[in-house]
């Protein structure tokens, strides 16, 4: 038998579905870096740094910025955990990007929406209107520009916005996509015709347009299905950056207090009695610790896994324990804060760790004592 092919038998042997509930979000970030603040009278979007603080008179808020809607580019949501400690947290997001016939073509997908409304998160959705053609390439584009005065406008909109994040992102659906689907379309035109370049056809914006004409529950329930699909995909995949200790990986839907459903896969579970280990695993090839992109991105699971409540494996209730497993083929020595919670910093200083990352593993290990998850480091088995 393939290699492959035995991963796959122990994946459809070891599938698990997981439930829970989310209520409400509590959380301390600690790994968080101290931002920029940026005066709201010099507001430009495209000039702005990856995450900031904005001050609007007496309004102050943490601002985030994507550079496309497809969450596996460019670290997003270390953006998004940058401004996790300021009391109101905005981003914003593409919600179609094309970089041209002979580049990629991304639509923003709901179960990014959800996990911004989970996380409190206010959502511009913005769109393109200006662009430079690639210097070496044919048919696509380069340094995309945002319409700033859009931007503007809806953080205007939030700053006198009363309810959650969720009704906003809710909101902004129903009232603000079509326009903004119309707005892509006539800008990557002009752009086309600007700089003689092509695009992908049309058909795939009217086809991702026609999901809203029913409103917002389309939305969802298009969206959901693909969520559904990449899920399922995930559960048959081991990713390049994952080095697993187990081939178990689980699906685990996630419902609010509202009833919304969101679907996530878990790199790895671990079942001890009654108790349900929800493993977020991150690896590096090359050095000691994963990038700090990486721990970020790992430790929004984390918001998600502490906070859950009523969490169920075929029908039989769970405690779950969080964990953020670092891996790389490098280390020597392994750590975990489930059984080691007196020799933190003996393991810090001993190991060969740079400054820089000795810092972020301190640091990381305060996030998790302060909000109740594990972290194991070791070495990629």
């Amino acid at each position: 038998m393939k290699i492959i092919d035995f991963i796959k038998k122990l994946f459809k042997n070891k599938n698990m579905n997981i439930t829970a509930k989310i209520t409400g979000i509590i959380y301390t970030p600690k790994l968080t870096k101290d931002l920029e603040t940026i005066e709201f009278n010099n507001f430009d979007i495209n000039s702005l740094p990856a995450n900031c603080i904005i001050n609007f008179d007496e309004f102050s808020f943490g601002l985030s910025k994507w550079v496309s809607p497809k969450r596996t580019r460019s670290y997003p949501y270390e953006r998004v955990y940058n401004t996790l400690g300021t009391a109101k947290r905005i981003t914003v997001i593409p919600i179609i990007k094309d970089e041209g016939k002979q580049g990629d073509r991304d639509f923003i997908q709901w179960d990014t929406i959800s996990l911004m409304s989970l996380l409190d998160v206010f959502v511009v959705f913005a769109y393109y209107y200006k662009a430079e053609k690639h210097p070496s390439r044919n048919n696509k584009i380069t340094n995309q520009q945002f319409d700033n005065e859009l931007v503007k406008t809806k953080i205007t909109e939030i700053k006198n916005y009363h309810s959650s994040a969720l009704h906003w992102n809710l909101k902004e659906i129903k009232e603000s996509f079509p326009e903004l689907i119309q707005n892509v379309k006539s800008s990557y035109r002009k752009i086309s015709s600007e700089l003689n370049v092509e695009f992908h056809n049309e058909q795939g914006i009217d086809k991702f347009a026609n999901q809203f004409i029913d409103g917002v529950n389309k939305f969802m329930k298009t969206s959901r299905q693909k969520a559904q699909d990449a899920q399922n995909r995930e559960m048959q995949t081991i990713q390049p950056k994952e080095a697993l200790s187990t081939l178990t990986k689980a699906t685990i839907t996630i419902e609010n207090y509202l009833g919304g459903k969101y679907y996530f896969t878990t790199d790895e579970i671990k079942i001890k009695k009654n108790k349900l280990f929800l493993i977020e695993a991150k690896h590096s090839k090359t050095s000691l610790l994963p990038s700090v992109g990486d721990i970020k991105d790992g430790l929004l699971k984390m918001i998600l896994y502490t906070n859950l409540e009523n969490v169920f494996v075929n029908n039989k209730k769970y405690q779950t324990v969080p964990v953020i497993k670092l891996t790389s083929t490098n280390l020597e020595e392994r750590f975990s804060t489930e059984e080691n919670t007196t020799e933190i910093e003996n393991y810090i200083e001993n190991s060969n760790f740079t400054e820089t990352q000795k810092k972020i593993v301190k640091v990381l290990l305060e996030e998790a004592q302060e909000n109740n998850f594990n972290v194991i480091i070791e070495n990629a088995k």
